[in-house]
């Protein structure tokens, strides 16, 4: 086959009428970006994948349940046929020439008159990439160019025209591993002047920034020495007025027992702007990985995060631990180590069984990582002989026996 050459060129769809033909799997992965684009999508296929037929229901597309008929292009600007059925497929492109449309045709590209290259968004520059009836090389290529734009390795002028990033970006470093870090998180990192970090930030990460970034260590050891918030605050806050763009790299997500509203509380109102980035929270992510399910179809209808930042009774203290004892689903336990042993005692009396399951994950998602499983009776004894040690996340209710049982009935295999 001859070297295909096409021009590649961005349409504006919005508000004119495209018509796709064919509610499969590949309907469904063409359909969100010509949506997101602002195509009125004219949908013709006698059955579609539940996704398809979801995106109908929510009036996003309109669907025409039945076939394919000639004519069905009438009015179209753009047009694809995804059909598994090559006649029909042929018979759009057909009547797309006929009325000068341009037509994809997803089961063989070099047949339409146009072609979908492959493509990513990535703050608003969307890349394409066309190989000349290549797709996985587009592919390839489109993914490697989109890696390079999010860790920096290639520069965006359109930032630096715009004058770049500015002030503060509070970024959840997620659970520890730092493959968890969001992408954006992780591309705003390579963008930084000053990083700020935690003792459970990802650490590794810190090895890939550029010589001249300045990182400035605000770990807060539990029970040990800590960095003053005050000082957080102040470091943040100086740096982005001196035209700076700060990250404040965190463990976790910043809102789950992060301060990191205080923080965007300070930087506000000292007129610094602040960007905010979610992040993996180790409340889920950790027990994910250790094989329990905080919530399971049939164990568990409810999930509670609770802070162990201070024991039951403290007068700081901000818990119902007698709503928690009544509960019967899933207790995850943060920064809850070191008083293991009040936080059980406080539930048993409050109700909960002794035999209720806990599993205990020390380093979670990291390679040092531990996983002790137990009972909420035994927990404080089990912990102190297993020797284990912040930071650790606890699970205490039925889902923390699901995955010993599965791990368990795996090995019998």
């Amino acid at each position: 086959m001859a070297e295909e050459h096409h021009y590649l060129v961005g349409l504006d769809l919005t508000g004119r009428r495209v018509v796709v033909v064919g509610g499969g799997t590949v309907a469904q992965r063409r359909l969100p970006r010509l949506v997101a684009a602002g195509a009125v999508v004219e949908l013709i296929s006698p059955h579609t994948t539940p996704s398809v037929s979801a995106m109908a229901d929510a009036g996003e597309i309109t669907w025409h349940e039945r076939r394919y008929r000639d004519g069905d292009l009438a009015g179209a600007w753009y047009a694809l046929a995804c059909t598994d059925a090559p006649e029909v497929n042929a018979a759009v492109c057909a009547e797309a020439e006929r009325a000068r449309v341009f037509c994809v045709r997803a089961d063989s590209g070099h047949e339409g008159s146009a072609v979908t290259p492959a493509t990513g968004e990535q703050d608003g520059l969307l890349v394409g990439v066309l190989s000349g009836g290549a797709p996985r090389r587009s592919a390839a290529v489109r993914d490697s160019v989109l890696d390079a734009l999010r860790a920096g390795a290639i520069a965006d002028p359109g930032e630096e025209n715009s004058g770049g990033p500015a002030g503060v970006a509070l970024v959840g470093g997620g659970p520890g591993d730092p493959e968890l870090i969001t992408v954006r998180g992780r591309r705003l990192l390579a963008r930084a002047d000053v990083v700020v970090v935690d003792r459970l930030g990802p650490r590794e990460l810190l090895d890939e920034l550029p010589p001249h970034v300045e990182v400035v260590d605000a770990a807060k050891i539990p029970y040990g020495r800590a960095a003053s918030q005050d000082v957080i605050n102040r470091t943040l806050i100086d740096n982005a007025r001196a035209g700076k763009f700060v990250v404040r790299l965190k463990g976790g997500d910043p809102y789950v027992f992060g301060r990191g509203f205080e923080e965007v509380l300070a930087c506000a109102d000292a007129g610094v702007p602040v960007t905010v980035v979610p992040g993996i929270t180790s409340a889920f992510a950790v027990p994910a990985l250790a094989d329990v399910p905080v919530t399971h179809r049939g164990v568990a209808h409810e999930v509670v995060v609770v802070s162990g930042h201070v024991p039951p009774g403290h007068d700081q203290s901000l818990v119902d631990w007698e709503a928690l004892g009544r509960l019967r689903g899933t207790i995850v336990l943060m920064m809850g180590v070191e008083r293991i042993e009040a936080f059980a005692d406080a539930l048993l009396a409050a109700g909960r069984p002794g035999d209720t399951p806990v599993a205990m994950i020390q380093d979670g998602t990291m390679r040092t990582q531990r996983v002790l499983r137990s009972t909420l009776r035994k927990i404080a004894a089990d912990a102190a002989a297993a020797g284990i040690r912040p930071p650790a996340v606890t699970v205490i209710g039925p889902v923390a026996g699901v995955g010993q049982r599965h791990s368990s009935d795996a090995r019998s295999r």
